[in-house]
């Protein structure tokens, strides 16, 4: 599927909560960046090399 914004392709695919709580594992199984958009306003989440997570704006 195409995402027509960016022209990139955009995957869909659904991650389990249990209690509310999701593995980091679930969202980083592609790639080590994601985008989170949030009240209008884009944000990056990383996870490092040393498997930390960074959220930039």
């Amino acid at each position: 599927m195409l995402d027509n914004q960016s022209g990139r392709k955009s995957n869909k695919r659904m991650i389990m909560l249990e209690d509310e709580t999701l593995q980091s594992g679930d969202l980083f199984t592609s790639s080590k960046e994601l985008t989170i958009a949030h009240n209008g306003e884009t944000y990056k989440l990383r996870l490092t090399g040393n498997g930390k997570l960074i959220l930039t704006k």
